[in-house]
């Protein structure tokens, strides 16, 4: 995989428990691993739901190959966008590879 293709860099995020500001735990997402990435937006749709307008727009993030990623978990881009993951595909053609099925948590 050449390395010039990865320009995102991302956060990966598995639930768990973080303390709030007087060092309770709550349920939240720490922190796996911190990786690049390239990030394609896929398509975006807009729907009415609950009578309150939504949007969805959908990803695909590539990474390096990785063990151990589940659709539990979810990334956190540089900027701040968070992308729930709907799918974890191996990249047959290339087997260095994950390919992440995303879609954006708004």
């Amino acid at each position: 995989m050449r390395a010039g293709t990865l320009t995102d860099l991302v956060s990966l995020q598995e639930p768990g428990e973080v303390q709030d500001e007087i060092g309770q735990p709550i349920p939240g997402f720490v922190e796996v691993a911190t990786e690049w990435a390239s990030i394609r937006y896929l398509s975006g749709i807009e729907a009415i739901r609950s009578d309150a307008p939504a949007s969805i727009a959908k990803a695909s993030i590539q990474i390096r190959k990785r063990a151990g990623i589940t659709a539990a978990m979810r990334v956190v881009a540089a900027d701040g966008v968070v992308f729930q993951i709907k799918s974890v595909l191996p990249d047959m053609q290339h087997r260095d590879r994950t390919n992440l099925a995303c879609e954006v948590v708004s």
